[in-house]
């Protein structure tokens, strides 16, 4: 079953087009990859997934409903959460309030100021963020700043964070941009971990071809804003247009 479906998505930017008739679909319950050599649309491809762009034309449906039209903030609260290519966290708290932030979102849908109801006392919030950084084996830097963690942690911080609002969908731009080989290897196992443990659907633009085979079930190859291949990671290892594709790449997306 699809959770999320694009069917003949074009995008244009003046006289460049963008994207051009993109179909794909993404299964339930799978690791999606979405790839291509630079300046192939996945940044366009991905925003439009998030609110950031409309398109021309075509449709997104995710979990039958559309996301056209609809405001980031909406999306994510219809179950769709995206990890950012540099992670998205509060830099000047501890690990353990950045995790807080969007426990108290997904319980309340907005902040209420209340002098009289102190943070320390909403165990149900603490117990949730607890059991997020439990889960992506954080818990032990709980009281460390954010801005001291190493790529790879605040990676795992940005996960703990997204998972507290039990999306449906994760998507992840880039998640091994910038790291060293060691934080590659254990975000990619994590990856594994929530996926097995969760079932959480995960759709991930990635240049890193090891990390892509390391995660992908199926993967989906775009080339100047259209889609050339769509398979099983065994048959886009040798198909010929896919590594054409990859020859003679210049600007990024």
């Amino acid at each position: 079953m699809s959770i999320l479906e694009v069917q003949n998505v074009n995008k244009s930017f003046g006289g460049l087009k963008a994207l051009q008739n993109v179909n794909l679909k993404v299964e339930e319950g799978t690791i999606h990859a979405i790839i291509g050599p630079n300046g192939a649309g996945k940044s366009t491809l991905l925003n439009c997934f998030v609110g950031k762009l409309v398109p021309d034309t075509g449709s997104v449906i995710f979990d039958g409903q559309s996301l056209l039209q609809k405001k980031p903030h909406e999306i994510n609260q219809m179950g769709v959460s995206r990890v950012f290519q540099t992670p998205e966290i509060f830099t000047d708290l501890t690990v353990f309030e950045n995790v807080m932030i969007p426990c108290f979102a997904k319980r309340d849908g907005s902040f209420e100021r209340n002098a009289w109801k102190p943070v320390t006392n909403e165990s149900e919030i603490r117990d949730r963020a607890e059991q997020m950084l439990i889960d992506v084996n954080m818990i032990e830097k709980r009281d460390m700043i954010a801005s001291s963690l190493s790529r790879g942690d605040k990676r795992r911080l940005e996960m703990a964070m997204c998972l507290s609002q039990s999306p449906k969908l994760l998507l992840l731009d880039e998640p091994t941009a910038g790291m060293a080989r060691a934080d590659t290897e254990s975000t990619i196992e994590l990856l594994k971990e929530i996926q097995d443990r969760l079932q959480i659907t995960m759709a991930i633009i990635e240049h890193d071809m090891g990390v892509v085979f390391s995660l992908a079930q199926k993967i989906s190859v775009l080339a100047q804003g259209t889609v050339i291949a769509e398979d099983l990671p065994d048959a886009i290892r040798s198909n010929s247009k896919v590594k054409e594709a990859y020859l003679g790449t210049a600007a990024e997306d």
